[in-house]
This record gives C-alpha cells, structure tokens and sequence, in this order.
C-alpha cells in the first residue's frame, strides 16, 4: 500500500467505520515533492552504493551487461528506486515494467542453477541500504518520523511485490525447464524404442548429452498401467527415463542389475502396475520393451497378477507359454487326448495333476503324493492308470517334454492346481 493510500476519512452515519489518519498524507504536497527531488538526485550514487555492496557480500554473484554494457543489476536497481519514489509522489500505480523486470531476475536464478535464496537475500539488502539513504533524506526537508515509518512500511510492501514476481519468474523458468526437460527425454526414449538397422550409439550419445543423460552399457524397460488417469507419474529421478505420454507409460532404467536399483525402482513405482523386461545392450532396448508389453498384457487378461511391478524374468515360462495359445492347445489336443478316456471329467482333472507332478518330480508314488497333498496309494493307482493310457510315451524324453508343456501351460491358465510353494 502506497503512504498516499492510508487516506483520513470521518465517521459516517451509512457505514460507521472509521479510518484512521495517514500521516504521509498529512505531509504538505510540496514538501513530498522536495523530499522526491532530492531522493531522485541521490538514486544513481545510491544505485552504484548498493552494487558495490552486494558485490562485496555476494562475491561469487555473477553480473550480466545489458546491450550496452552496463550491468543489469545496476540498471535494475536504479529502476526500481526511481519507480518507488515515483509511486510514493505521484500516487500513480505501480508501473507495469517492474514485475516484468524482477520476473527476469527470478528466470536467471533458474539459468544459473541456484536457488531463490541469494536474491531475496540481496533485495532485503538494498531496500535496507536505500531506506537509510531515504531516512536522512527524510530528515533533511522535516518529513515527521510517523510519516517516514510509513514510507517504511511502503519500502517492505515494495520488496514483498519485487519477490512475489522474482518467484514467479523463477517457477515460470523452472515449468520451461521441465518442459523442455520432458520434450527432450521423449525424443531419447523413442529413439531407444526403435528398431535401428544400424548401431544407433553415436546418434544416441549426441540426443543424451543434451539431457545431460550418460548411456549406460544395459538398460531395461518398463511399461505402467495408470492407477488412475490423473496419476501423478513415479517419483523416478533425472538417471532413469521416464516417458508419460500415451496409455501405457514407458519407463527406461540404466544399469538394471546395479546394486540397489531393483530396490530403488520398486519404491518410485509403489501403487502402479506395470512389467520391467530383461536387461540388454543399450542398442537392444526395443526387445526389453517387447517382454514387458507382452508382459503388461496379460496383466490387463488377467493371467498374472496386477498391483506392482512385475520382473519378467520372474515369469518366463507364462511369458513362453501363454502366448503360444494356438500352438500349445494343437499340443495338448495330440498329446493329452487319452485324458477323454479317464471316465468322466474329473476323475481326468485328477490324473492331469497327478501326470504333472509325476513329470515335475520324477519321483515315486510318496514323492507325488506329498506334492499332491493324497495318500501314497491313491497315488500309485493313478500311476498305473497313467501308464495304461499313456504306454511307453512316459519313458521318451520327447514325449515327456510335450506333456509336461501341455499341462503347465494349463495350470498358467488356472485349470489345474498351482505347485505347493
């Protein structure tokens, strides 16, 4: 609020509030006047005063020219000196171009990497040298000391709009970089996505170092299905490579096998759902992305389970068999085709446990019966059943093989019951 706005008003019958007296407004106007006079003639002496000590207590603080060579800095302060006094005299609004300016500091501070801290430090350093200045200039043309205590309000109120907008400038800036961050590292992940006839290293490198993103020499790579649409993405960081454009979000982890970067990997993720594929040389990531689309589809059927972050190599034979379907039931129609002569449909559900735990163990009628959770003799009656139907097929290692696929692709599928843990 500007001196000139804390005006007097009475009492009144209509609104019965009553406003108490400015003492700046109670300063005659021509000794406002001089009194901007004389802080005018003083601004660039002062303006040079408040660089030298900002240099002097920032000495690292770098100081950009302006077209024409002079530091920014100074013409900045200089600016907003010469707009306060204007302000404070004129009772004009506070002029456009001083948001705008200190907006531009805010932006550098993003520009030069460091935080907002220094400039709030630096703005509170020349509203206090300036104020001193204004205080004796004050003294000189006998501004009272109740109306130089609301100046000195109005210099605070001053440095809260100078911040206000250098913090916006600053999240402008920071937004920007983001932005221009995700563009980049959108046009890196789908450049790694591709399939390249040729050794994409060096084209990789140069779109990396402008992300500042080091190639690693493995990578592995995620795909997420959204807990909600309005999901706020992984908590990741800058060394993996996270893409949120589309359905299905697509995530590259360098160095997967590091120690820890499972770990690490699995907290940003918490509350998503998704496949990581296996780790391949960097030019290789298309085939990791392939296993975990296939993985993360049948997450969305229902043939392995949602709620995390699933490691395809943790799933290899629902991965290699499943998506046989057509081929693996051409199988299981040849090869366990005897399972219709079993008498009835679950006498044969039970002969296909039995057959698989057989296969899987290779053990006798104890060893499948403690996996099946039966008595030894139920087992050793199925046996025989299984050895009449199946006759020396049992004993070649080709047939074998065909079966025990056949039957764990339909245990995968829910129809048989899952091995004891």
């Amino acid at each position: 609020m500007r001196p000139a706005d804390r005006a007097r008003t009475d009492r009144t019958p209509r609104s019965g509030v009553v406003e108490t007296s400015s003492a700046w407004h109670d300063v005659p106007r021509e000794r406002i006047q001089q009194f901007a006079d004389r802080a005018l003639e003083q601004v660039p002496e002062l303006a040079q005063d408040i660089l030298a000590e900002i240099r002097r207590e920032y000495p690292g603080l770098v100081l950009l020219p302006d077209e024409s060579g002079e530091p920014k800095a100074l013409v900045a302060i200089r600016h907003a000196l010469e707009l306060f006094v204007e302000q404070m005299t004129t009772g004009s609004d506070r002029p456009r171009a001083l948001p705008e300016l200190f907006r531009d500091f805010g932006r550098g501070e993003v520009s030069q990497g460091r935080s907002l801290d220094s400039l709030q430090g630096i703005y509170r350093l020349g509203v206090r040298l300036s104020w001193r200045r204004m205080a004796e200039v004050g003294q000189q043309v006998d501004i009272p000391p109740s109306a130089m205590y609301e100046l000195a309000e109005s210099a605070f109120e001053y440095l809260d709009v100078m911040v206000a907008q250098s913090v916006r400038g600053y999240a402008e800036a920071v937004a920007r970089r983001a932005g221009e961050r995700l563009r980049l590292q959108r046009l890196l992940v789908d450049l790694l996505l591709t399939e390249h006839r040729t050794d994409p290293t060096a084209l990789l490198a140069d779109r990396a170092a402008g992300l500042g993103w080091q190639l690693p020499g493995k990578v592995a790579v995620a795909v997420l299905l959204r807990p909600a649409q309005e999901a706020v993405a992984p908590a990741v960081g800058d060394e993996m490579l996270l893409d949120m454009e589309g359905a299905q979000p697509r995530l590259v982890v360098p160095d997967p096998d590091a120690p820890g970067r499972a770990e690490l990997l699995d907290r940003a993720v918490t509350g998503w759902s998704g496949a990581i594929g296996p780790s391949v040389p960097l030019a290789e990531a298309v085939t990791s992305l392939r296993w975990a689309e296939a993985a993360v589809g049948m997450i969305e059927q229902g043939l392995l389970p949602r709620g995390r972050l699933l490691h395809c190599g943790e799933h290899v034979e629902a991965l290699v068999l499943l998506p046989a379907g057509e081929l693996i039931d051409d199988l299981a129609r040849r090869r366990l085709a005897q399972l219709d002569e079993a008498g009835g449909p679950a006498h044969a559900h039970r002969l296909a446990e039995t057959l698989l735990a057989w296969l899987e163990t290779r053990g006798g009628a104890p060893e499948v019966a403690a996996r099946l959770g039966v008595h030894p003799q139920t087992v050793r009656y199925r046996l025989r059943q299984l050895r009449e139907l199946w006759g020396d097929d049992l004993d070649d290692p080709d047939r074998r093989f065909e079966l025990e696929l056949a039957l764990r692709a339909r245990r995968l599928r829910g129809d048989l019951a899952p091995p004891p843990d």
